[in-house]
């Protein structure tokens, strides 16, 4: 096999030798030999014990510490891919187990508990002989929020964090802007019912999707029990609380981490992942803090974790802690951003903000984008919640995620498609996208998706953003209201001789819920009403953020 080859690494053998393992990533040579230290135990302050197990590396004299947290177990091949690696490059690692799996007692409950047992965790390394008083942390998805709790109040040791393809606000992830992220939480959820089964189908990775899942089944509600037995209290209770401002969601958030934490942050991102908005908006924040942060984004997808991303993922972060607890290796820039469409990488001086080059387009006709002011016309849709809007690719916890073509989605007639003429030179977007929509709808529920493509020179037709937002339900039937959809942040070159499509539906099922259209609250609802939106012209644009072009 090519070294340049993706290999899917949950699907190796666990029996995969550890220098395999670092060959596949492109790592150098181990530095070290290691042993494990088996089912250590972590007391937490109300009188549970977390398991973990202790990477010892063989090398003379003190070595800093790398603390991961996962409730997906510690087995293979997040063994071999943050552990081994950062053992046999010569850290201590403590890979624990979160409360309530693989052994750790008590009963798991997503984000709310991570907080005081990582701070627990870090009490107890204090006392360990080994622990030399130079802490990291690291890992991705789950694992990035296990950090990002620590990090809300940082520990006087802790020297740098690699932080990947994870959320700090779970909040605003469950409910994106107020509407269920359906399919990515009701099946994270049936995963982490049926653990042991899921990582025994291959890990956890690829045990996304491995059940058949009823989307269209309501009410909502009833998958806690139908399909996860009772064995996910959190999915329901997810439901019953759409508003975000409510005091139920502020265990889910570790938003305080990006205002505490002062030392080095890599973070590691994917274009159409599900979490890199608030990847991007980290970096950002912590940039403007003066914090020495570093982000890399790619064109991933969250599954890829495991495959394509892994390579960059496993080279960047150790370099990362290389770098900043032993002085070892030179500084990175802070950007690198994958740009899709030119398919190479680019480092920026900084991830643009407002102050950029813009473009504003409009919709004028069917078929049509164009500068300029947009016309009187208008153009009108119907979202029937019992044939609702498919999702295609885009930012989802599926293999049928990420850069898809979109052509058989925009022959429905429920989706509104208009696309400019075709570039002569590069157009260049990099940078967080919005589109204002104006329109009006007979039925004040409902939700409005929208989403950019490149059309390439044989009209197929490419999605690399989109962005979800909810109707205003006290404007009054048939009366105009203006919806703003702030989309993904991208990186992305229109080549010469491809144009620029915008789609506008009432949704992207089952990656959202369906808006049901009445109102009614989500758990329980099971009535469904249709809605036909006007779009008009006038009043409607997007706003781009441009490098580069005509």
């Amino acid at each position: 096999m090519a070294d340049n080859d993706v290999i899917e690494l949950g699907a190796l053998p666990p029996d995969t030798s550890h220098e395999e393992m670092r060959r596949i990533l492109g790592l150098p040579g181990a530095r070290c030999e290691y042993h494990i230290e088996t089912d250590l135990e972590t007391p937490t302050r109300d009188g549970h014990t977390l398991r973990a197990d202790h990477y010892v590396p063989d090398v003379d004299g003190p070595s800093a510490t790398v603390l991961v947290r996962s409730p997906y177990g510690r087995t293979f091949p997040q063994t071999h891919l943050l552990a081994a690696i950062y053992a046999a490059s010569g850290y201590h690692v403590l890979f624990q187990s979160c409360r309530g799996t693989a052994g750790s007692s008590d009963l798991f409950q997503p984000m709310v508990r991570e907080t005081e047992d990582a701070q627990d965790t870090v009490a107890w390394l204090r006392e360990q002989p080994w622990f030399d008083g130079n802490l990291a942390t690291a890992g991705a998805s789950y694992l990035a929020f296990t950090q990002f709790a620590l990090l809300q109040d940082p520990p006087p040791e802790l020297r740098a964090s690699v932080l990947v393809m994870g959320p700090y606000d779970f909040a605003r992830v469950a409910m994106e802007n107020g509407i269920f992220q359906l399919e990515t939480w009701l099946g994270w959820s049936t995963l982490m019912a049926d653990l042991r089964e899921a990582i025994a189908a291959g890990g956890v990775e690829q045990a996304f999707g491995h059940k058949q899942l009823d989307y269209l089944s309501l009410p909502l509600g009833d998958a806690a029990d139908t399909v996860m037995h009772g064995d996910a209290p959190w999915y329901r209770d997810w439901l019953r609380h759409p508003d975000l401002t409510k005091e139920f969601w502020d265990g889910y958030r570790a938003t305080e981490a990006l205002q505490r934490v002062r030392t080095p942050v890599l973070l590691v991102g994917g274009w159409q992942d599900v979490f890199v908005d608030q990847t991007v908006e980290a970096f950002r924040v912590l940039r403007e803090r003066g914090v020495d942060a570093a982000l890399t984004v790619g064109p991933w997808k969250h599954l890829e974790l495991t495959s394509a991303a892994a390579p960059t993922v496993a080279q960047e972060s150790l370099a990362w802690l290389d770098r900043h607890l032993y002085d070892k290796g030179p500084s990175r820039p802070p950007l690198r951003l994958y740009v899709t469409g030119a398919d190479e990488w680019s480092e920026p001086a900084e991830f643009p903000t407002a102050t950029s080059t813009w473009r504003v387009v409009f919709p004028a006709t069917i078929g049509a984008v164009r500068e300029g002011p947009g016309d009187d016309g208008a153009s009108r849709f119907t979202f029937d919640p019992a044939d609702p809007t498919p999702v295609y690719g885009g930012r989802r916890n599926d293999v049928a995620a990420g850069s898809v073509d979109n052509t058989e989605l925009e022959k429905r007639e429920d989706v509104l498609v208009f696309t400019g003429d075709r570039h002569d030179t590069d157009l260049e977007i990099v940078g967080v996208p919005v589109a204002e929509v104006r329109l009006t709808s007979d039925n004040p529920h409902g939700d409005l998706f929208v989403r950019l493509c490149d059309v390439d020179e044989h009209g197929g037709s490419t999605n690399f953003t989109d962005g979800i937002a909810r109707l205003d339900p006290t404007v009054p039937a048939g009366t105009a209201q203006t919806v703003r959809v702030t989309l993904d942040p991208c990186a992305h070159r229109i080549r010469p001789g491809h144009r620029l499509r915008m789609q506008i539906s009432g949704g992207a099922h089952p990656r959202f819920a369906r808006n049901l259209g009445t109102g009614e609250p989500i758990e329980t609802a099971t009535a469904l009403r249709p809605s036909t939106r006007t779009v008009h012209h006038a009043g409607t644009a997007v706003t781009l953020p441009v490098h580069g072009g005509e």
